[in-house]
C-alpha cells in the first residue's frame, strides 16, 4: 500500500475559516461480490452543490439526534462498536449505533436503496426522514455493517466532519425506491465500480485513501480482528492511527 497519509498531507487546503468542531457523520460503502472482482457503489454529486460539486463519493451525511432512537434489526458487531467508542469524547453505545443507523438512512436518501429486514413488520419511525422505512416495512439492519475507517476534516475548514465509514455486502439490499437519483437530486448518477475503475474517477483525496484502505482490508480477509485506520490532523500534519 502506498503512503496514504502522505497523500492527504500533499493535498492543498484553504484553512482560513473560523474554528468549528467537526460534526459526527457516517458513510456507507456497499460492496458487490457477485462478479469476478468486487465492485463498490459510488454517486456523483450534483455539480451545483457547494460541497464537493461534481465529485464521486460514497453515500453519507451527518448524524442526527433521531438516528439514535430509530428501531433497528440486529446489532453492531462487538469490534465495530468498541472501535466507534474509541478516541471520542463521551463515548456511548447509543452514539455508536446511531452512527450506523445514520449511514443506512443517508444511503436511502441519496440512492433510494434500503438496507435491512422485512421480517419484523413496520418500524415506528421517530421522524419524517425515517418514514420511508416504516412505509416499506424495513427495519434497518445494523448487524450487516462493519466499521472500516474514520477521517476527521482538518481544523479551520468551512465544513468539518468526523466521518465513520461503514461497509456492507450488497446482498443486504432489501428494497429500492425509484426516483432518488437524477438531475435534480443530490446524486445525479450512480455507478458500481471495481477498485481499478475508481482510479480514473474524479474523487476527493480522502475518498481515494479510504478506497485503498478498503481494498487492503478485503485482501487481508476482511476479518473483524483487523484494526480500523483513523486519519486526523495533528500539529499541521495528517496522522494515521489504528483503532484496535
Amino acid at each position: 500500500m502506498t503512503d496514504l497519509h502522505a497523500r492527504l498531507n500533499a493535498d492543498e487546503r484553504n484553512q482560513n475559516s473560523s474554528y468549528i468542531r467537526p460534526r459526527d457523520a457516517a458513510t456507507l460503502i456497499l460492496i458487490d461480490h457477485s462478479g469476478k472482482k468486487p465492485r463498490i457503489l459510488m454517486g456523483r454529486r450534483h455539480p451545483d452543490m457547494k460541497f464537493l460539486p461534481g465529485l464521486y463519493v460514497f453515500p453519507g451525511g451527518r448524524l442526527e439526534t433521531y438516528d439514535k432512537s430509530m428501531p433497528v434489526y440486529g446489532v453492531l458487531d462487538a469490534d465495530s462498536e468498541r472501535r466507534l467508542m474509541s478516541q471520542v469524547q463521551r463515548p456511548t453505545a447509543v452514539r455508536a449505533r446511531g452512527l450506523a443507523a445514520a449511514a443506512i438512512r443517508e444511503l436511502y436518501e441519496e440512492t433510494g436503496l434500503l438496507i435491512g429486514s422485512k421480517e419484523l413488520g413496520c418500524p415506528q419511525a421517530p421522524c419524517e426522514d425515517w418514514k420511508p422505512f416504516q412505509e416499506h416495512g424495513v427495519f434497518p439492519d445494523l448487524g450487516s455493517l462493519s466499521f472500516v475507517a474514520r477521517a476527521i476534516t482538518p481544523p479551520r475548514r468551512p465544513k468539518r466532519f468526523d466521518t465513520r465509514f461503514f461497509a456492507a455486502d450488497a446482498r443486504t439490499i432489501c428494497g429500492e425506491v425509484p426516483g432518488m437519483v437524477g438531475p435534480d437530486s443530490e446524486f445525479v448518477d450512480l455507478r458500481w465500480l471495481t477498485f481499478a475503475e475508481t482510479e480514473a474517477m474524479e474523487l476527493p483525496t480522502v475518498t481515494r485513501v479510504v478506497i485503498e484502505e478498503l481494498a487492503a482490508r478485503l485482501e487481508a480477509g476482511f476479518h473483524a480482528r483487523l484494526p480500523v485506520p483513523s486519519y486526523a490532523m495533528r500539529h499541521g500534519r495528517f496522522v494515521r492511527t489504528l483503532l484496535d
